[in-house]
């Protein structure tokens, strides 16, 4: 079975911290982490991670980041086959401050105005594609050629693009946040028929497969909440990158889709454990020991 992930890849520079900053202060820190990042591209390196035979089709600069994100990705076995490296193009770049006291995160990103992808073409057929709605034209032109694939939007940005390729896959996976935008209407977590609402708006737009994420409290799908695990945090980026990126691996490789949002939540909450974005992906045996307690 053969993974395309189509998307943003970015590099991430995160900085622990014992508490958030106070403005116009010095802050030192004793620790540093570098990885790669942004939601398909993490989602394919949790893919490679996990034994998946994946692609991952993106641009970044022929520059310093470019090559560490080409090479991180090669080290997990992620075909770089359709991975542009651009000359005079900066990658993607990220500051995160990972406020270790209550795991949140806060993002400085550096993002060239829009460049789009050149048009590419595939020397496979892929059973299963992920994208992310950053790469809009090439997107539209993948899901066209291969109406066959099982096909999976990480939705989190609520742009008319995005939107628009929403109607185009067999699974929505959007944020909170998206699905009141698109829908809107307000989610209210003391009154589950808000929930209801919200999710029937996005059903009879998209018309097709919905899941909702809610962070901790887990995902939202077919009028069922579908609990995640209470675990603390200490720092929730990519955490949704890294849902998403296991979701599509259980649905392809045939779980049923509650056993796949159960295992989903899962990788999601034990990523936020663990400081950075790539290094706090679980790995495929931590994730077999969960899903044999609870099967």
């Amino acid at each position: 079975m053969k993974i395309l992930c189509l998307g943003h890849a970015t590099y991430d520079v995160t900085l622990p911290l014992d508490e958030f900053p106070i403005e116009n202060t010095k802050n030192r820190v004793q620790e540093r982490i570098e990885c790669g990042g942004g939601p398909a591209s993490t989602a394919a390196f949790l893919l490679g991670c996990w034994g998946a035979d994946v692609y991952f089709a993106g641009i970044v600069g022929n520059d310093y980041y470019g090559h560490k994100i080409k090479e991180e990705f090669e080290k997990a076995n992620v075909k770089t086959d359709y991975l542009e490296l651009r000359d005079n193009h900066n990658t993607t770049s990220s500051v995160v401050l990972a406020n270790k006291a209550n795991g949140s995160r806060t993002t400085f990103a550096y993002k060239p105005k829009k460049v789009v992808m050149n048009p590419f073409t595939l020397n496979f057929t892929p059973d299963v594609i992920l994208i992310d709605g950053q790469e809009y034209e090439r997107s539209l032109e993948i899901l066209n050629n291969y109406p066959n694939a099982l096909t999976v939007i990480d939705a989190g940005r609520d742009r008319p693009e995005v939107i628009h390729l929403c109607k185009l896959v067999k699974w929505v996976a959007c944020s909170k946040d998206f699905a009141e935008k698109v829908s809107g209407l307000k989610i209210d977590y003391n009154d589950f028929e808000s929930l209801k609402k919200v999710y029937k708006k996005l059903k009879e737009m998209f018309n097709n497969e919905v899941v909702i994420t809610l962070e901790d409290k887990g995902c939202f799908y077919n009028n069922e909440i579908i609990n995640s695990v209470k675990i603390k945090s200490v720092d929730s980026t990519g955490a949704g990158d890294i849902f998403h990126g296991a979701l599509t691996y259980y649905l392809a490789s045939g779980y049923d889709a509650i056993n796949a949002l159960k295992l989903a939540n899962y990788a999601g909450a034990i990523s936020v454990s663990r400081i950075g974005t790539r290094n706090s992906i679980p790995t495929k045996e931590e994730m077999e020991a969960v899903y044999n307690e609870f099967k």
